[in-house]
């Protein structure tokens, strides 16, 4: 019965990182590649959670007080007047509740305008409903935004664009400048727009989080897609939500609640704790990750890396390969599991297209720091050793003869 599978699932079979994922499981690498935290969640998180699961709170439920304080954030921080009764939609995670709001907006053929390079479950999401992904090449390295190819991309069937910022992989916060010019489009074509502000909290240096909401205009037709995942350390919990005007709200509630009709409750519970956090709690998580951002960076530019771009937010270092290592991004990544046991994402899984002949989406890979400090000085001493004692494998020339050319 396998040929009686549907198209979409065909589609979805493991990819070459899918791959890689379980050959550095068979040899114990130490796991820079997927973007979940390996230190322990806060402990008044857990606490919460433990004592909903003992009163019993284990049923179907829909915890109101999350909205609540969903609504006045929102109005805090990005100056959103939403209605915590009707706008907003807990899911299980951001995941379900982007794609219960593609579900809601997308027919077949409706096209979807998609920033490349793109996390790979927004392509799932939208060819599920039948609508086609039209991806739009950031400009590498500080992947900017390309005023023309952007303008370019709408046609009369756009229907949507899909922002995510800070963007996964490559660390990037979307200027007010850039945010602007899309909502400027949107309005002119319009067309809904549909954020995923996962790493809202989490942005470096002077950068800071805008949401596109907040822009003139955008409120009526932008739908915010959030979660407590990598804000809170929480991503097992699948505890997210999406924003929207009242009548798109609930045209999401109803695919939600056909799909999984309730976020897992006693985690609910716990949002409540989570998202009353102090203001403490945030400025310490950007320090933590800014001092792991760093020590990434640094173990990347003496394994002989070259640092273009130093992200602006997120949890991931987006590196590409040197000119001089003729290696793509599979190769590099498949020498590194096998001869330094530290495993990472190649770039290609990000990219949809190659635009303009160019190969650089063979050339990039991504490093998640968002790990405890055991992990990533094991992932050090791995790298450091590796470099030190085969330093030709790879390029057949030496790390320090391709470094002293760069300079």
């Amino acid at each position: 019965m396998e040929r009686r599978l549907s198209a979409a699932s065909r589609r979805s079979a493991p990819s070459a990182i899918q791959k890689l994922s379980h050959l550095a499981q068979r040899v114990g690498a130490v796991n820079l590649a997927e973007g979940f935290p390996d230190f322990p969640a806060p402990a008044n998180l857990k606490a919460a959670a433990a004592a909903a699961i003992a009163a019993d709170l284990n049923q179907y439920r829909h915890v109101q007080g999350i909205c609540d304080v969903l609504a006045e954030t929102a109005r805090r921080d990005h100056g959103l007047d939403v209605d915590p009764l009707t706008d907003f939609v807990i899911c299980c995670g951001q995941s379900e509740a982007f794609a219960a709001a593609v579900f809601a907006i997308i027919d077949q053929g409706d096209e979807v305008l998609v920033f490349d390079p793109a996390y790979e479950t927004y392509e799932t999401c939208i060819e599920l409903a039948r609508g086609i992904p039209v991806y739009v090449p950031l400009d590498p390295p500080s992947w900017t935004l390309n005023e023309d190819k952007f303008l370019k991309s709408f046609t009369s069937r756009t229907k949507a664009v899909v922002l995510n910022s800070p963007h996964n992989p490559t660390g990037k916060v979307f200027s007010k400048e850039e945010l602007l010019i899309i909502a400027q489009a949107c309005q002119k074509m319009d067309c809904f727009a549909i954020t995923d502000e996962v790493y809202e909290y989490i942005t470096y240096d002077e950068n800071k989080h805008i949401s596109l909401a907040s822009l003139p205009g955008m409120q009526e037709r932008t739908i915010i897609t959030s979660s407590l995942s990598k804000t809170y350390s929480v991503t097992g919990w699948r505890i997210g939500w999406a924003c929207a005007p009242a009548s798109i709200a609930s045209a999401i509630r109803n695919i939600h609640v056909k799909l999984t009709d309730s976020a897992p409750t006693p985690f609910q519970e716990a949002a409540l704790t989570a998202l009353t956090s102090t203001p403490n709690f945030y400025s310490s998580l950007k320090k933590d990750y800014e001092v792991r951002r760093n020590f990434v960076l640094q173990l990347l530019k003496d394994f002989g890396f070259h640092i273009s771009f130093k992200p602006q937010g997120s949890v991931f270092v987006f590196a590409e390969l040197p000119r001089s290592w003729q290696l793509t991004d599979i190769e590099f990544v498949t020498n590194l599991i096998n001869n330094a046991g530290v495993a990472a994402v190649p770039g290609r899984g990000f990219f949809h297209r190659n635009f303009d002949g160019e190969s650089y989406h063979h050339r990039h890979v991504r490093f998640a720091f968002c790990k405890g400090d055991d992990t990533l000085m094991a992932a050090a001493l791995r790298m450091r050793k590796l470099a030190d004692s085969k330093g030709t494998w790879l390029t057949g020339s030496s790390r320090q003869e391709d470094q002293t050319s760069s300079a």
